[in-house]
């Protein structure tokens, strides 16, 4: 069907873009609000971006605060839960609240027809009262782009491709970048190959007994405190620390929790470092984080010189019929965690509702 001719497009009142946590978290309260919904989510089963973690990962919080509204997350056999252990909750928690998932279902764009918005996907169309995007950072990966990167002859692989330690036995291997993602992978590369840690700065290492769940009532009390215009009323440690999971603490105990300041371009076979100095690499794995993925909302004209939409309370300035959740702070306090987005969620489907009511009344 052409995006011009609307005629034969699914009706609803809400389609929401994206089938991660974000997206589960508004359904849950769009459920409860009796608002007819649609999830349109691109991956083939449930879990979105964390059927592309590596095979590792840990979160670093409990279950009980690693959890959706509505449903804790069971207790895991891990002191922290699995990739596998998020997979198999986010696919329960679809069941559990019959949400009505359409998958695969890439959205190929989201464009202004009339008093609705037309939601065209390589599986049909959807026209929408509203559209709520959700569709996170995963599918847009940063990598900054140094001198020379483009000439490097060896492997070059985000950690949102890295699986696995195994294809890099014995290779020589820069992990570059400070969060936890770089600290987790260089820990088990470090077991199967020469891998070195490169970081901007000096990584903040919290201490053994602060955990995601510490570090969320911290932030929470942080962000009351700018709310409210006291002064910061808690210690320093942000959600972007290098919590201590257990494969970090034994890198650790190995001494291979090391980091050297960044080298200044590539060659060929390796790269440069400050000093002039030169070392042959194989392989690099980026850790260097993700940008909002909204390529989809660009008709619209909403995406601004950041890469971002303007919004207000997660609400879209430019277009009144789209909300964003999920994609960091500047959607929303904690909003691309699992714990956090509730707020957010919450949020937008009361002001959905709201806005959905105003329209019944402007037709009535």
């Amino acid at each position: 069907m052409s995006e011009s001719d609307a005629s034969t497009a699914n009706q609803v009142d809400v389609a929401i873009v994206g089938g991660g946590q974000s997206a589960l978290a508004v359904s849950y309260f769009l459920r409860r609000a009796g608002i007819s919904y649609v999830v349109l989510d691109n991956q083939s089963e449930a879990g979105a971006a964390w059927l592309h973690a590596w095979d590792s990962l840990h979160l670093f919080s409990p279950a009980q605060w690693s959890s959706l509204p509505g449903w804790l997350m069971p207790p895991t056999t891990g002191q922290y839960p699995s990739r596998a252990d998020v997979i198999h909750y986010l696919a329960d928690y679809e069941k559990r609240y019959e949400i009505p998932v359409r998958r695969p279902a890439e959205v190929k764009s989201v464009s202004r027809r009339g008093d609705r918005l037309l939601v065209s996907t390589n599986h049909g169309d959807w026209l929408a009262k509203v559209v709520v995007s959700a569709t996170g950072t995963w599918g847009h990966p940063y990598i900054p782009d140094y001198p020379g990167r483009r000439d490097f002859g060896g492997e070059q692989v985000h950690s949102a491709r890295y699986r696995n330690p195994d294809p890099f036995r014995g290779k020589r291997v820069l992990v570059v970048g400070g969060g936890n993602s770089g600290a987790q992978i260089l820990a088990e590369l470090s077991q199967r190959c020469h891998v070195t840690w490169v970081t901007v700065e000096e990584p903040t290492f919290l201490p053994d007994d602060v955990d995601g769940r510490v570090l969320f009532e911290r932030a929470t009390e942080r962000w009351k405190a700018k709310v409210e215009g006291r002064p910061d009323p808690v210690p320093s440690g942000g959600l972007g620390d290098i919590v201590m999971v257990p494969p970090v603490r034994e890198a650790r105990e190995r001494g291979v929790l090391n980091s050297v300041r960044p080298f200044i371009r590539f060659m060929n076979d390796g790269v440069v470092w400050a000093d002039g100095t030169r070392s042959q690499v194989d392989a690099v794995i980026w850790c260097t984080g993700f940008r909002p993925a909204l390529e989809h909302l660009r008709p619209l004209n909403v995406i601004n010189a950041a890469g971002r939409v303007d919004v207000v309370e997660g609400r879209s300035v430019a277009e009144p019929g789209l909300w964003l959740v999920g994609y960091g702070e500047w959607c929303g306090f904690a909003s691309a965690t699992l714990i956090g987005v509730m707020r957010s969620a919450r949020s937008a489907a009361a002001q959905i509702k709201e806005y959905l009511s105003s329209l019944e009344e402007q037709t009535a």
